[in-house]
């Protein structure tokens, strides 16, 4: 057990610094037995070291560093997923602060586009991208196909599975909106996936665009721009 750190801060204060409430309100949170710090019930008058203690609120664990940021990103057309490029394109980190260095959540094809996250938060990073937690990603995907869109069959195959080169996928989520363009909601991430799936089933993409993440989602963001995510943000995405 490690001991209770003498000159951290008051846990209450760190909680209602997060977004939970009024001092008064994460007070009665520790009173009733739902925060945790370590795995541990925490008592109120608890003390916290925020760069070493994991606190947990309902189970769900939250981020106290003070240094932690989260940016929701749109990722544009030909802007590449990773921290440095040896070939001098842009890259999705080139679009944030520079200042706490972040690193993108998962990937986005240098030909996709939409929604992606960059953070320093690793824990929330393994959760994000590990396919045993299962979080969602959902995309519009516009497709080549005749007037009449994709069919039916081929639809089916999408949420049955499709067979790749590196294994059957998982059962996805398939609706046409309109002929030719498919919403698909997957947890996995493989190497473009989406893309070889729809392949896989006879029909190339033209566009595909990343519009939700777990429960986020933001039709605000313009290709380029960047935003905080908030406190409940945060949390909702951490729910196991």
């Amino acid at each position: 057990m490690n001991p209770e750190p003498v000159d951290g801060e008051r846990l209450q204060k760190v909680l209602a610094q997060r977004g939970f409430g009024s001092r008064r309100v994460c007070e009665e949170l520790i009173e009733q037995g739902r925060v945790t710090v370590n795995g541990e019930p925490a008592q109120l008058g608890r003390r916290v070291d925020v760069q070493r203690d994991a606190v947990a609120v309902d189970g769900v664990a939250v981020g106290v560093r003070p240094d932690l940021v989260y940016y929701l990103l749109h990722k544009p057309y030909n802007v590449i997923t990773t921290v440095k490029d040896t070939h001098d394109r842009v890259t999705v980190v080139e679009l944030v602060p520079s200042e706490p260095r972040v690193f993108p959540v998962g990937r986005l094809d240098l030909d996709s586009e939409g929604l992606i996250i960059l953070t320093n938060d690793g824990e929330l990073t393994h959760h994000l991208t590990h396919p045993s937690f299962g979080v969602e990603k959902e995309y519009l995907v516009h497709v080549r196909c005749g007037p009449d869109g994709v069919p039916e069959t081929a639809l089916n195959k999408l949420r049955r599975g499709v067979e790749l080169d590196d294994g059957i996928t998982s059962p996805a989520k398939v609706g046409q909106v309109q002929p030719g363009v498919l919403r698909i909601v997957i947890h996995e991430g493989r190497h473009r996936q989406v893309r070889r799936m729809c392949d896989a089933v006879g029909h190339e993409v033209n566009r595909l665009v990343r519009t939700r993440i777990g429960t986020l989602v933001d039709a605000t963001l313009k290709p380029g721009e960047w935003r905080l995510l908030t406190t409940q943000e945060v949390r909702s995405l951490a729910v196991r």
